[in-house]
């Protein structure tokens, strides 16, 4: 059976649902307690503690970030929602619009990771000290990733190149 949507219920589960709750439910976190979302990032060596009070421009950025992250879940889920809405039809159109907004997220999902792991230094491979924050960013990070990688590869969903030949025969 032929894929009749570009973005079917998995991927618009993981991309217009779950995703969003992620990203709301950090930017209230971040917004209820700055303070305990910067010192649960990364491990803090004995001989390096965290700071007991965050300066302000730490404080903005903490904040600023959650609002980000937020904002680019509710992107997500109005855009997919309208893709599926308002282009049911034209799924060709329907896979550029999504296309236009997976491929920079997934982009942006290994970048993330990347950074992440870079940052951390000669701690990135000692698993033992990562806070569980630090592994929940990991994995709800690639819970996201590969999903995305795999809609890129096509798995389960409408591709043009592939479906739209058999629609002409």
């Amino acid at each position: 059976m032929r894929p009749t949507s570009a973005i079917p219920d998995f991927y618009y589960f993981c991309f217009a649902v779950y995703e969003p709750f992620l990203t709301i439910i950090g930017f209230i976190g971040a917004l209820i307690d700055p303070q305990g979302t910067h010192n649960s990032q990364a491990p803090w060596l004995n001989s390096d503690q965290p700071p007991a009070r965050l300066p302000a421009a730490t404080l903005v950025t903490i904040v600023q970030l959650g609002h980000v992250c937020a904002l680019v879940g509710l992107v997500n889920l109005f855009i997919l929602t309208a893709a599926r809405s308002h282009l049911h039809a034209n799924l060709p159109l329907q896979e550029k619009m999504v296309f236009a907004l997976l491929t920079p997220l997934v982009i942006g999902d290994i970048f993330h990771l990347y950074i992440t792991l870079w940052a951390l230094g000669d701690q990135r491979w000692e698993f033992w000290n990562w806070s569980p924050m630090l592994w929940t960013t990991i994995i709800l990070g690639l819970t996201l990733m590969v999903p995305r990688i795999t809609w890129h590869l096509g798995v389960g969903r409408y591709v043009h190149t592939r479906d739209g030949v058999m629609e002409k025969k």
